[in-house]
């Protein structure tokens, strides 16, 4: 079965962040990640992770007003200067913390007349973000999220995905999968899997629908774990979902699939 983390912007929010370092440890895993860890300092972090003998396998370039219904960062023009400002911050983290990867979220387009225009410039700070982390040895990965959930994202499919990899040709540039958004936009996570895991640099995993826990939703895990198995792709798999209920009886599918 895959090598689980426990994503603690999702998980063990029933604690304050600094203390889901201890949780995620207590419950049996060995890698932890965070979509944007910036109001904990890096060392404090650093210090944690090695207390608990924890791996963070990855985290967000800051999005700015994504989380709150915005557009993002990485894809508005007009916020070229501000993207490099939060590109140098996710920098001085990577350089203490050293995760396998960091993400870089497309974001929003709420004006349809200037897809392309807000295409243009994600692709454009994607491969800064690339140019600012290959020398320290970490990934640039980047994910489409579904466009019901959110409507506008300006990456919503699998295809969409592999046709920026296809433009940009760089080989420190990879996806992360998330199989919900993508079991949400009706597609198919165990055959994408397959045929392009060596393209993907990061899976991450809620049930669908409802981003809950393993066995609220829809979702065959014994077949798309077993799927991942499969595909040879060697990297870690991100519980990230919201859990029904305390974090802790939520984490059966752990028990089974670990």
């Amino acid at each position: 079965m895959p090598r689980f983390t426990a994503n603690l912007s999702m998980l063990f929010t029933e604690v304050d962040l600094l203390d889901r370092f201890e949780a995620a440890r207590e419950h049996g895993f060995k890698a932890i990640e965070i979509q944007f860890p910036y109001e904990l300092g890096a060392e404090t972090i650093k210090r944690k992770l090695s207390e608990l003998d924890l791996q963070l396998v990855l985290f967000n370039v800051p999005a700015d007003d994504l989380p709150r219904g915005g557009e993002g960062l990485a894809c508005v023009p007009e916020k070229r200067d501000q993207f490099r400002e939060a590109l140098e911050l996710a920098v001085d983290y990577a350089k203490v913390l050293r995760p396998n990867a960091v993400n870089v979220l497309p974001g929003r387009c709420l004006d349809p007349a200037r897809q392309t225009d807000y295409l243009s410039t994600f692709k454009q700070n994607l491969r800064l973000t690339a140019d600012a982390f290959a020398p320290l040895g970490v990934k640039t990965v980047f994910e489409a999220i579904n466009s019901l959930d959110m409507p506008g994202f300006i990456i919503d499919t699998g295809a969409k995905m592999l046709a920026v990899l296809d433009e940009l040709q760089r080989p420190d540039i990879f996806l992360q999968y998330d199989i919900y958004h993508m079991l949400r936009m009706g597609e198919n996570p165990a055959a994408f899997i397959a045929e392009h895991a060596e393209r993907i640099g990061h899976i991450q995993f809620a049930d669908c629908p409802g981003r809950g826990q393993p066995g609220t939703g829809h979702a065959d895990w014994a077949a798309l774990f077993s799927a991942i198995d499969q595909s040879g792709y060697d990297g870690w798999v991100g519980a990230e979902y919201k859990p029904i209920g305390e974090t802790p009886a939520s984490l059966g599918w752990l028990k089974q699939f670990r």
